[in-house]
């Protein structure tokens, strides 16, 4: 039945606490600027009070930021509030196995789906939305332990909810491959989607300029091998050989490493890789922790199921060079010595493919979720103890009906990929994710639908005047805007406002309501939101008194090529002004004035905040400590400080002296009895514990005995006493 997963499930709940911790972080140092009372988006417009009860509040906005005035804050600091408990619950987390517990991470989904709630729209990003899901998983998956800190027991069930994690990796690689394809994009299915990637992301890396001047054909390839990867592979994740699901693993640990090289994602891609942690086996991450199993040499000749799995595996990688050299047109070009590749498929033969797929694929993950549900049955019958197999039964009767229902309710926005599919399933399957949808418990996604910046990269530059005669422009710290400056590295920090600064250049100033606000604060010199645009505020330009007119400029923004020169530094970007984005505007401009009414963004009176309350004054102490540090500066040192721990905790517990102890063979706590059935009866645990410590005190005392009665019997006794040991502990 296979050894259960402990050491990738703590991998996946170790790591998810690492991305918590960046997205709380990353998120604090952001609130004010974004959403405080002098913010762009002020979250207080999002929770006004209507004089319904709290109940009822909580039913139509589910979000703890209700409970802010009983505790004598504004939304501002509620908001900064649960940044920091989140904080301290994930790094607590990330620090002490003991706390990756079940309620620790439903306490940070909680604190998350709080914050996203009022976010608007500088939280609406599909990661976001990720987080939330694989939060509300780890719930399933962690075990509950808080009131047994020494409780390390693997119950049977685990197995069937970290199934939930694979399935959920599936859905986001699946959807992001096809909806490439079912997007219609010329350049996706051109094959020259790379071409413009690189330059035309959000805010590209320095590694980005090198990969755009890679040659055509060597793009284009890296298109077909996405296809393969996000299309093609991610059928392996239910495959029954494990190096088909490890050749998956590394295959997307590869894509994903790529992408943080090439370019700034904030936490998605260490999320997806994360995920990808629910491929893995004990055997093989036990490998990397130098404490693999010993396995029996290979015998010749290989025994028939061996041989079988090996020709399944082997079958499996050519069918998918098969696929790849089909469909995709890969033919050597000798005389210019390159790969040519091109579609060989046309998008209704693509579309009636997914039609034709999409339903089966959901019986290949029933198969392979009945199959994981089949065998905790197995673990649970071969528990020791009546009391305890019959517990045993109960919990993976609990958690298989709740993983069966999180999967049927996930294939709703699953089959979002193919509208006809979806109109096939249960209504009473629609009914139910109408009723969870709101708490973003599952989600549709589909990354890099459409390939923008074709004829450029569009950029909006600010530009601030005192005269409306002579313009600077407003630098910001990650978003390309001098063309001198070298690419920005800030993940797995996100700049939010940069990155929507980036939509925003994608049409017209209108679709981004926002804009108007963030304009109108720097009018007014806002600091919380000038510390969005530069944390060191010599770096501004109009730090010392605001200006008095504010315009935006569109522009078209290119990678410079490899033979390009100029005097002085070499430039990394080129660009050319296309038109005006923003008009020039002052306070109390009618233009402004009008825009800011429109889009009910005008200032309005605020309550005030207590001076004298303990929790408010030290939400703004800690505030004021952390204001002249950069997000990622906030996260890498909490980060060093997490190594560094580890590191020193590692390092104590290394022997030394002397020869390591024997390693235990028998069953460990919570291990499946003889073939892997449940968990250890706590009365044998306790007897185990007794046992131990009487041999412990019989040692010391044989010891000592043996020093009294002379030096050569001592050393006898010792002797005898150090085999019998030896052979009690095998």
């Amino acid at each position: 039945m296979g050894e259960p997963p402990r050491r990738p499930r703590s991998l996946f709940l170790a790591g998810l606490a690492a991305v918590y911790l960046a997205a709380f972080s990353s998120l604090y140092v952001q609130v004010p600027g974004l959403y405080g009372r002098d913010g762009i988006l002020p979250a207080r417009r999002v929770l006004r009070l209507s004089g319904k009860g709290l109940g009822e509040q909580l039913r139509d906005l589910p979000t703890l930021l209700w409970l802010s005035p009983h505790l004598g804050l504004d939304t501002e600091l509620g908001m900064e509030l649960l940044c920091l408990l989140g904080a301290l619950a994930a790094f607590g987390a990330l620090l002490f196995e003991p706390l990756r517990d079940s309620l620790l991470f439903a306490l940070l989904t909680v604190l998350y789906l709080s914050l996203y709630q009022v976010g608007q729209v500088f939280l609406y990003f599909q990661w976001d939305s990720l987080l939330l899901e694989a939060g509300f998983l780890a719930v399933l998956v962690a075990p509950l332990r808080l009131l047994k800190w020494r409780s390390t027991a693997w119950r049977a069930h685990d197995g069937v909810t970290f199934w939930l994690v694979r399935w959920l990796l599936f859905r986001l690689m699946f959807a992001s491959g096809v909806v490439k394809l079912t997007s219609r994009c010329p350049t996706w299915w051109g094959l020259t989607a790379l071409t413009y990637h690189y330059e035309t992301q959000c805010i590209p890396t320095p590694g980005a300029w090198f990969a755009h001047q890679l040659p055509v054909w060597f793009q284009k390839f890296s298109v077909v091998a996405t296809y393969v990867i996000e299309i093609a592979i991610p059928l392996l994740f239910f495959a029954p050989i494990r190096r088909l699901r490890l050749f998956a693993f590394y295959s997307q640990v590869l894509l994903q490493v790529l992408i943080i090289l090439t370019g700034n994602y904030n936490f998605f891609n260490m999320l997806t890789i994360v995920l990808a942690f629910s491929l893995l086996d004990e055997e093989h991450v036990g490998r990397w922790l130098g404490r693999s199993k010993r396995r029996h040499a290979s015998t010749w000749p290989p025994s028939l199921r061996s041989l079988l799995s090996t020709l399944l595996e082997l079958s499996t990688y050519g069918f998918l060079l098969y696929w790849s050299v089909q469909y995709f047109g890969l033919e050597i070009n000798w005389e210019k010595r390159l790969l040519d590749s091109k579609v060989a498929f046309t998008y209704h033969e693509f579309t009636m493919w997914l039609r034709a797929v999409t339903l089966p694929l959901v019986g290949l993950a029933f198969l392979s979720l009945s199959w994981e549900i089949l065998s905790a049955m197995y673990r649970c019958a071969c528990v020791r103890g009546c009391f305890w197999k019959l517990w045993a039964t109960l919990q993976w009767a609990v958690f298989a009906t709740a993983t069966m229902g999180m999967f049927a309710i996930s294939l709703v926005p699953f089959t979002y990929i193919d509208y006809e599919s979806n109109g096939k399933l249960w209504p009473g399957i629609h009914q139910m994710f109408n009723a969870v949808e709101r708490f973003q418990v599952v989600n549709s996604y589909g990354l890099f639908r459409r390939m923008t910046g074709i004829g450029g990269r569009p950029e909006v530059v600010l530009e601030g005047s005192y005269d409306k005669q002579t313009w600077t422009e407003i630098e910001f710290m990650y978003k390309p805007g001098n063309v001198s400056t070298a690419p920005a590295v800030v993940a797995p920090h996100q700049p939010r406002l940069d990155w929507q600064m980036w939509f925003a250049a994608l049409a017209h100033h209108s679709s981004s309501p926002w804009f108007t606000s963030f304009v109108y604060r720097l009018l007014q010199g806002k600091k919380d939101v000038i510390r969005l645009v530069q944390v060191d505020e010599s770096q501004y330009p109009f730090s010392a008194q605001p200006p008095v007119y504010i315009r935006a400029q569109l522009y078209k923004y290119w990678f410079t090529g490899s033979a390009e020169g100029s005097e002085g530094p070499a430039p990394w970007w080129r660009r050319q002004r296309v038109q005006e984005f923003f008009p020039a505007v002052s306070l109390g401009d009618p233009t402004l004035e009008s825009l800011l009414n429109q889009h009910g963004l005008k200032d309005k009176t605020s309550l005030k905040r207590s001076a004298d309350a303990f929790l408010p004054r030290l939400l703004q102490s800690l505030r004021r400590l952390s204001r002249p540090f950069s997000g990622p500066a906030v996260l890498w040192s909490l980060y060093l400080v997490a190594a560094t721990v580890c590191l020193l905790r590692a390092l104590g517990r290394r022997p030394r002296g002397g020869a390591p102890p024997a390693r235990h063979k028998g069953p460990r706590r919570g291990e499946p009895a003889d073939r892997g059935g449940g968990e250890k009866n706590g009365q044998v645990r306790r007897k185990e514990a007794k046992e131990a410590e009487e041999k412990g005190e019989g040692r010391a005392r044989g010891a000592a005995d043996g020093h009294a009665e002379g030096r050569a019997r001592g050393a006898a006794d010792g002797h005898a006493d150090g085999l019998r040991g030896t052979k009690k502990k095998k």
